[in-house]
C-alpha cells in the first residue's frame, strides 16, 4: 500500500471515493515542496451522505453490544502496531515533524487505542434511590449517536484517534473532517486502519474539504450531536457559536500560551532541558508548548546563559536526517507570519537573546527577552520556535505573570520542594500543569483541556466518557400513583 496514492481520498458510507467540488486540495512536504497528493474536495452532498451513512449505520452498531465493540478496536489497535514504521514515514512527510515526534506521537495515539478497548465496556447504568413509594428510578447512559471530529495539522493521527477511538467504543458513528495540511494522517490512514479492523462500513467517514466550499455545513446539519474539535480560539469560537445555536454539544481543544515558570530554588540545568523541550519540540507548533519562560531572578543568569547556549546548539533542517532538532513549519504562510512577528517584538524593543534566520519554511529557534510587559506578544499564542525570557522577582510577581493571558491551557512549575510546586500550580488558572515537568504531556485517564480562552470540556478517561454519551431516566413505579387529581 501507498499511503498517499491509495487513501488521499474521500471514505464515505465505505467506499473510498472522490470529492465531487470543483478544486483541488494540495498535500505538500513542508521541507522540500514535494507535491503528495491531490484531493478534489468534498461537497454539501457529501457531507449529507456521510453523516446519513453514519446516522444509518450507528443503530446498530451500538446494538451489538460492547464486547463485539472491543474486538474491532483491539484489530485497530494490533493493525496500528504493524503499520507503525510506515505511518512514521508518512508523518514526516506530510507534518514536516522529526522521527523522534513521529514516534512519539504514534506512541501516544497506541495508548489512547487501549483505553478506548477498556472504554468499551465501561459505561455502567445506575438504580437511583426515590423518595416515592414503590418506584425504582434507572439511570441508563447511551452514546450521543454521530459524532464530528474536526482535526488540527500538528498531532492529527493523535488528536484524531483521542476522539475517534473512545467514541466508536461508546457505541457512536464519526465522521472525520481532517486538517488541509494533514489529510492522510489525520483522516485516511485512520479510515483505512478501522475499514481493515472489520468496521462495519459508513461508521467512519472522512471528508476532506474547506468551509470555502461547504460552509458551516459540517456543523449545522442536524445529525451530528457532538462537534470535537481542535484548532486555534478564532476557528474555535465560531465552531462554539455556531454548534450552541442548534443545540449541539461541543469539545474544544483551542489555543494556549503557557508558562514554564523557574523558582529560584529550582534545579536549573534541569529547568533548562524541560524548557527546551516544551518551547521547541515539533517548532513549537504545539499547543501545550512553553510561550513563556519565566524566571526568578536570583537564578535568571545562570539559567538564561545555559538555555540560550542549548538554544543556539540546536540544529534546524531536513527533519529525515538524525541530528535533526526543528523541522520546517507546516506552510510559506506560518513562516512568513511567524518572522515578522519576531521583527515587529524587536522593532518595539524586545532584545534578541538568540536570533534564527528564516529559509523558506525552515525557520530558526529564536529566543527574545526585555519585552514590555504590555507587549502583545507576550498573551497571544506563538506557533513557531520563537521563546519569550521573563525575569520575576517572587511567587506574587510570577503568578501574576502566568495568568497575565486571555488563555489557559497548560503550565509547568520548577521546584525542589515539591509541595510548593503544587500550591503555586493551584494559584495558576489553566486546565493542566505540571510540578518539575514539560508543558506537553496527555495521558489517557488525565482530564485533558483548557479553561478561558483555551477551550472548552474535557477528554481522557471518565470525560471522554461524558463526552461522548448521554444519559437516560427511566422510571419504574411499582404499585399504582397516587395523582392529586
Amino acid at each position: 500500500m501507498s499511503i498517499f496514492d491509495d487513501l488521499a481520498h474521500q471514505y464515505i458510507d465505505g467506499e473510498w471515493v472522490a470529492g465531487t467540488g470543483s478544486w483541488d486540495i494540495i498535500d505538500v512536504n513542508p521541507y522540500n515542496g514535494e507535491k503528495l497528493a491531490a484531493i478534489t474536495v468534498a461537497t454539501t452532498d457529501q457531507v449529507d451522505r456521510a453523516y446519513r451513512a453514519a446516522e444509518r449505520a450507528q443503530a446498530e452498531w451500538a446494538a451489538t453490544g460492547p464486547y463485539v465493540r472491543r474486538e474491532v478496536l483491539e484489530r485497530a489497535l494490533r493493525l496500528t502496531e504493524e503499520r507503525e514504521k510506515e505511518i512514521v514515514e508518512a508523518m514526516i512527510d506530510e507534518l514536516g515533524g522529526t522521527r523522534p515526534k513521529a514516534e512519539y506521537e504514534i506512541h501516544l495515539a497506541k495508548e489512547f487505542l487501549r483505553e478506548a478497548i477498556q472504554l468499551a465496556v465501561r459505561p455502567e447504568g445506575r438504580i437511583l434511590p426515590s423518595p416515592v413509594e414503590g418506584k425504582e428510578n434507572r439511570v441508563q447512559r447511551l452514546p450521543v449517536g454521530v459524532v464530528a471530529v474536526i482535526s488540527p495539522f500538528n498531532f492529527p493521527f493523535l488528536v484524531t484517534m483521542k476522539s475517534v477511538a473512545p467514541a466508536l467504543a461508546l457505541g457512536n458513528a464519526v465522521v472525520i473532517k481532517p486538517n488541509q495540511n494533514a489529510p492522510v494522517v489525520g483522516g485516511g490512514v485512520i479510515a483505512k486502519i478501522f475499514e481493515d479492523a472489520g468496521l462495519p462500513a459508513g461508521l467512519l467517514n472522512v471528508l476532506v474539504t474547506d468551509i470555502a466550499e461547504i460552509g458551516d455545513a459540517l456543523l449545522t446539519h442536524p445529525v451530528p450531536k457532538v462537534i470535537s474539535f481542535a484548532g486555534s480560539d478564532r476557528v474555535g469560537r465560531h465552531v462554539g457559536a455556531v454548534a450552541a445555536r442548534h443545540f449541539k454539544r461541543t469539545v474544544l481543544e483551542l489555543s494556549g500560551n503557557s508558562a514554564l515558570v523557574v523558582l529560584d530554588d529550582a534545579d536549573v540545568d534541569y529547568a533548562v532541558d524541560a524548557a527546551v523541550f516544551s518551547r521547541f519540540v515539533y517548532q513549537g507548533q504545539v499547543c501545550m508548548a512553553a510561550n513563556r519562560i519565566l524566571v526568578d531572578r536570583a537564578v535568571a543568569d545562570e539559567f538564561t546563559e545555559k538555555f540560550t547556549a542549548r538554544v543556539r546548539g540546536l540544529r534546524t533542517g531536513d527533519p529525515r536526517e538524525a541530528d535533526t532538532h526543528i523541522g520546517p513549519l507546516i506552510n510559506s504562510f506560518q513562516a512568513d507570519a511567524l518572522t515578522a512577528l519576531v521583527d515587529r517584538a524587536v522593532e518595539s524593543g524586545a532584545r534578541a537573546l538568540v536570533r534564527g534566520r528564516t529559509r523558506g519554511n525552515l525557520v530558526e529557534p529564536t529566543v527574545l527577552a526585555d519585552l514590555p510587559e504590555d507587549s502583545p506578544l507576550l498573551g497571544q499564542e506563538i506557533f513557531g520556535p520563537v521563546a519569550l525570557l521573563v525575569v520575576f522577582d517572587g511567587e506574587e510577581e510570577a503568578v501574576r505573570l502566568a495568568n497575565a493571558t486571555p488563555y489557559g491551557l497548560s503550565g509547568a512549575v520548577h521546584t525542589q520542594d515539591v509541595e510548593r510546586g503544587v500550591r503555586f500550580a493551584e494559584r495558576v488558572e489553566t486546565g493542566m500543569i505540571h510540578v518539575n515537568d514539560s508543558t506537553i504531556a496527555d495521558e489517557p485517564l488525565a482530564a485533558f483541556g483548557g479553561e478561558k480562552a483555551s477551550g472548552l470540556g474535557r477528554l481522557n478517561g471518565h470525560s471522554t466518557v461524558e463526552a461522548f454519551t448521554t444519559q437516560k431516566w427511566i422510571s419504574v413505579q411499582h404499585g399504582r400513583s397516587h395523582f392529586p387529581f
